[in-house]
């Protein structure tokens, strides 16, 4: 064991875990004003939520001994079993303790759960979200960790995912947490379909930019951990991912800025804090693959594909909320599949792309990388998210979704002193609350329509 190492990995997994709430302000101040807290919620629900399946099913499932020709592992390491020796015993994962590398995955599992709420934003209930969120964990993202990250060998044979056996390089994660995860939105989107309104209410826009700003800082923060701390040492390849981490989503701000400058003639705040997403996310597979060089074409291409493709929403008419698709399943693919392109031999992860004479071997195996777990991550996301639909409904009624899910569902409001002059807190709770507050929000609405009418009598 390297104390280096095991410190380093610790500190990347608490960045990690930090992108989490992190991402919270990033959708929240994405969303209208009566729905963040619900928001918010989804991805404090999937931290609470993923973190208990992790530990019991979640590690084995995805690094246990492999079963059925690397398509899962098995339960032999259920509740962590194997994994808590003490002393001198402890198991290791290359320098570090395999403990350290079951927190470090762990917080990878609890951000792509939480990534796909940005689909859904507006209109879903909690309970069926965390429904959700628990079924795709086991029967989505635990498989798809096992195929592109379990690396695992006995004997001198390899006995891990089959992905990662093909030689498809995905650094840290851009497969099996970006695509999955935006793949997952798109399914979710089709399923509640659209908001109330979309594409036509101006009150759909972000409703608190400096929390977008400060989300899209906390996780950039944060991805250092995510892709600095995938080397598992603190050495070389953790310095390179680090400077490909910083560079691209610089050079995807600009690319992002520059399409918005050109198309509508403003660079935003929020096309800043979405271009410097989706550069983190491209550069997330590519990161050990490709020099900064590259890393900063990757960055600029990404940053402007990324900001055409949100507008893809509209021309097709599915409403994936706050873009998950656009940023993060299509930002996915560009990274996944420029490694194909651009790949030197030289970098961490080897491989040869084919501008550096390696033909077209690695860009199909990343190809057939990037699309299989789309594929799968939709079809079962969509039966899962149908099959939700069908029994204990998805979608919140449509007065709840015009009063605000926070009111309906939480039975609070994030800014009740300027909405409704309240504290926020209800003594009666659950739906008694909620409709004293409903009522209070259409009065005080009525009220404004009347003065602003000069209609007001006494």
């Amino acid at each position: 064991m390297n104390a280096g190492d095991t410190a380093w990995v610790l500190a990347s997994a608490a960045l990690v875990l930090l992108m989490t709430p992190g991402l919270a302000f990033f959708y929240g101040g994405m969303t209208r004003a009566k729905s963040v807290l619900n928001m918010m919620m989804m991805s404090f629900g999937a931290i609470a939520l993923v973190g208990v399946l992790w530990v019991l099913i979640g590690y084995s499932m995805s690094f246990g001994t492999d079963a059925f020709g690397g398509l899962i592992g098995n339960l032999d390491k259920f509740g962590l079993h194997g994994v808590l020796s003490t002393g001198k015993d402890m198991p290791l994962q290359g320098t570090i303790p395999e403990l350290a590398f079951v927190g470090f995955q762990a917080v990878f599992a609890i951000i792509t759960v939480a990534l796909i709420s940005g689909s859904i934003a507006d209109r879903a209930k909690f309970g069926s979200w965390m429904v959700f969120a628990a079924l795709f964990a086991v029967l989505v993202y635990f498989p798809v960790a096992h195929w592109v990250f379990d690396a695992n060998t006995s004997g001198g044979s390899f006995v891990g995912g089959w992905l990662n056996h093909l030689g498809v390089i995905d650094f840290a994660g851009g497969t099996a947490v970006h695509i999955n995860a935006g793949a997952a939105g798109l399914a979710l989107a089709l399923v509640l379909g659209k908001r109330n309104g979309f594409g036509k209410d101006p009150n759909h826009r972000p409703h608190n930019l400096p929390f977008v700003m400060l989300g899209a800082g906390l996780l950039w923060f944060g991805w250092f951990g995510f892709n600095s701390g995938s080397a598992l040492a603190a050495n070389g390849t953790a310095a390179f991912t680090w400077i490909n981490t910083l560079v691209a989503p610089c050079a995807a701000t600009l690319g992002w800025l520059l399409v918005e400058k050109i198309r509508d003639g403003h660079a935003t705040s929020l096309g800043a804090a979405s271009g410097a997403v989706a550069g983190l996310v491209a550069i997330t597979p590519a990161c050990a693959a490709v020099s900064p060089l590259w890393a900063i074409i990757l960055g600029v291409l990404a940053g402007a594909v990324c900001a055409l493709a949100v507008g893809l929403k509209y021309r097709f008419g599915y409403d994936d909320s706050l873009d998950v698709v656009g940023v993060h399943m299509v930002g996915g693919i560009v990274g996944t599949l420029f490694i194909g392109l651009a790949a030197g031999p030289g970098a961490p992860s080897g491989g040869t792309g084919l501008f550096y004479g390696g033909g077209f071997d690695l860009l199909g195996k990343q190809a057939i990388g990037a699309f299989t777990v789309l594929g799968y991550s939709f079809i079962v996301s969509l039966l899962i998210g149908l099959a939700i639909k069908a029994t204990i409904g998805f979608r919140v009624t449509n007065e709840a979704e015009e009063a605000g899910v926070d009111i309906a569902i939480h039975a609070e409001t994030a800014y009740s002193s300027a909405a409704s002059g309240g504290n926020g807190f209800h003594p009666l709770g659950g739906k008694e609350a909620a409709s004293e507050e409903i009522s209070r929000f259409n009065a005080d609405d009525l009220l404004t329509q009347s003065t602003k009418a000069g209609k007001v009598t006494s």
